[in-house]
């Protein structure tokens, strides 16, 4: 109902009621193709290249959703129906035929935009789920690397508004990535490889984060840094839970800025991050209100303006 008054209204008005979480996700995304398709029609270059860049981490998340599950046998079709749409390219479909890294970049990726970044990637062990996780977040920082330089050489505000951005998804990840590794076999070395070249950390604050083995480990290196500071200071000791949206929260800080300057590409990172938050948003409430938890609505939204 609140929706048929906003621009989402014209995806929703042929559903039928009532209307599951599943169904308002697939067609606000929808619309964000759409909007994003149309920008990229109207692109020239470099925007065009910019453009491309933001799906990119898209396209690796879909990579990884189909290898993931057609390790543990799932269809094929039913995951393709979960992949996200602005990460889709022709060949998707076929990766469920590699057995290892090396097919997997010599049968289907090879031809995608993802091929650079396959290089320190490329082994003959089988996919099992740690070398696929490690597979992505291998591909993630060789992504924003390569994004950080591109940004880079288009210079001015461009550069300046996105090595922020950038640097902070960068340091996001950093983190994530030493609190998920706390107790599997990750060695300290694996794990600094997986961590970007660039960003707040870089390089002292990785060489700390490498050697934490609990979360209050991992509080204590990043209360060194003022941003992060006040981000962990929101959080109670051993604490992990509300960290991600404490991180959603300052990154949406940091996306809103960005419209704060004029003549930079930033503008269009900004837009599309903020529209994946308001649907992340809108899935959040919309399970609350199904499973009549609305008590719990404001538990997980992040509010944007």
């Amino acid at each position: 109902m609140h929706l048929s008054a906003t621009e989402y209204g014209p995806y929703l008005q042929n559903e039928p009621s009532p209307l599951h979480t599943t169904t308002i996700v697939e067609k606000c995304t929808l619309k964000l193709v759409d909007e994003y398709k149309h920008m990229l029609c109207q692109a020239t270059e470099p925007l065009s290249t910019f453009l491309e860049y933001i799906t990119y981490g898209h396209m690796i998340d879909n990579v990884v959703l189909i290898v993931t599950g057609t390790l543990h046998e799932r269809d094929v079709q039913e995951l393709l129906e979960k992949c996200h749409p602005l990460g889709m390219f022709d060949s998707i479909a076929t990766l469920a035929v590699a057995q290892n890294m090396r097919e997997l970049y010599r049968l289907v990726l090879v031809d995608t935009p993802l091929a650079p970044y396959f290089s320190e990637c490329i082994t003959s062990e089988d996919l099992d789920d740690m070398n696929i996780e490690i597979m992505r977040n291998t591909l993630y920082k060789a992504y924003l690397e390569d994004f950080y330089k591109f940004c880079q050489k288009l210079g001015g505000a461009t550069a300046e508004i996105m090595s922020d951005l950038l640097a902070f998804e960068a340091d996001r990840r950093a983190v994530n990535i030493t609190i998920n590794s706390i107790g599997t076999e990750l060695t300290r070395d694996d794990r600094r490889k997986l961590y970007s070249n660039f960003g707040l950390l870089y390089s002292y604050g990785h060489e700390e984060l490498a050697v934490c083995e609990d979360i209050d480990q991992v509080r204590a290196a990043m209360e060194k840094y003022p941003p992060y500071q006040s981000i962990f200071s929101k959080l109670s000791y051993g604490e992990s839970q509300m960290l991600d949206k404490a991180f959603y929260e300052e990154e949406v800080k940091r996306l809103s800025l960005a419209f704060e300057q004029q003549f930079h590409y930033g503008v269009f990172f900004a837009y599309m991050r903020l529209r994946e938050q308001e649907i992340r948003n809108l899935m959040w409430i919309s399970e609350c209100v199904a499973q009549n938890q609305k008590s719990r609505v404001h538990d997980s939204v992040v509010f944007i303006f």
